[in-house]
């Protein structure tokens, strides 16, 4: 059977603050889309983490230089974290409200169980089928609404592809970030590269794409790009990845469960997010099946 460790004040410190961090990271990505393109505001988001994150690798003595291979290892998590990922669920977010698709992004915690098991050879019991399965059927009854009838804009449905396709992408960096830290790089340097890396790719994307590099000067976009940038990247990620190379992604994951019922929270207010019963049922069903993913063996 397989034994693990409980978590420490200072694991659960970093839990929290991951999960609030992200919990309203999501109403800021939906005040970053509409006149600025999705993929120059996920530039602009790293561009500015990426500098802050190596700042703080300086201040904290981090080694800055790599080889080759290490940077390979930064560029491949730079393109699955902080730009596939991103550039997906902000385009997602011109559709669908932040709190639903913080309910897709908790699917990582079960995506990352899979993953664990394929790539670090992390074992799997059934409670991760039957939790996976239940987690399943509670997104389809949140998203039951945007498909059965006329309420919502009619391409929910590929928003919701394009939210499952950036979770995986999320989840592949997972993978890719346990292997870093595995090697024991250092967070900070590598996030940092790797947000740059993001940036840079991104960057790339909207050029080719005839995109401008523009900035809306309006308070709610300039408000959400700091958060976004300093709070839901530069702090939620140095605590979420240090916190994945502590306990595994499988559990570290466990923030993507926790994180929806803050996002929802705020949808519900700033977004008026309409709750049935259908949706409250459906909510409850994906934090009982995240639970039995990520519940350790005894």
């Amino acid at each position: 059977m397989l034994n693990r460790a409980k978590l420490t004040p200072y694991d659960l410190a970093l839990y929290a603050t991951v999960v609030l961090a992200w919990g309203f990271a999501w109403i800021g990505i939906h005040f970053q889309v509409g006149t600025v393109s999705p993929d120059v505001s996920v530039f602009w988001r790293f561009l500015v983490a990426g500098p802050v994150m190596l700042t703080i690798a300086v201040f904290r003595g981090d080694r800055l230089r790599y080889g080759p291979g290490d940077h390979l290892k930064f560029a491949l998590l730079g393109v699955l974290m902080f730009s596939l990922n991103f550039l997906l669920y902000y385009h997602a977010a011109e559709v669908l409200p932040s709190g639903l698709l913080s309910i897709v992004f908790s699917l990582a915690s079960f995506f990352n169980v899979w993953l664990g098991a394929l790539f670090l050879s992390a074992p799997v019991d059934r409670r991760v089928v039957a939790g996976g399965l239940l987690g399943v059927a509670g997104m389809a009854a949140m998203f039951y609404p945007q498909f059965a009838g006329h309420a919502f804009p009619r391409g929910a449905l590929i928003a919701l592809g394009l939210s499952l396709a950036g979770t995986l992408g999320f989840c592949f960096g997972n993978i890719v970030s346990a292997k870093l830290s595995r090697q024991k790089t250092p967070v900070f340097p590598a996030t940092g590269y790797a947000m740059l890396y993001g940036a840079g790719s991104v960057g790339l994307y909207a050029f080719v794409s005839g995109h401008t590099f523009t900035i809306e000067w309006t308070v709610t976009y300039l408000a959400g790009l700091v958060y976004l940038a300093l709070v839901g990247s530069v702090v939620a990620f140095a605590c979420y990845l240090t916190l994945l190379g502590r306990i595994g992604p499988d559990r570290a994951a466990y923030v993507t469960v926790l994180g929806p019922v803050v996002a929802l929270a705020v949808s519900t207010a700033v977004e008026g997010f309409q709750w049935t019963i259908v949706a409250v049922l459906g909510l409850i069903a994906v934090l009982i099946g995240n639970v039995l993913v990520l519940r350790p063996r005894k």
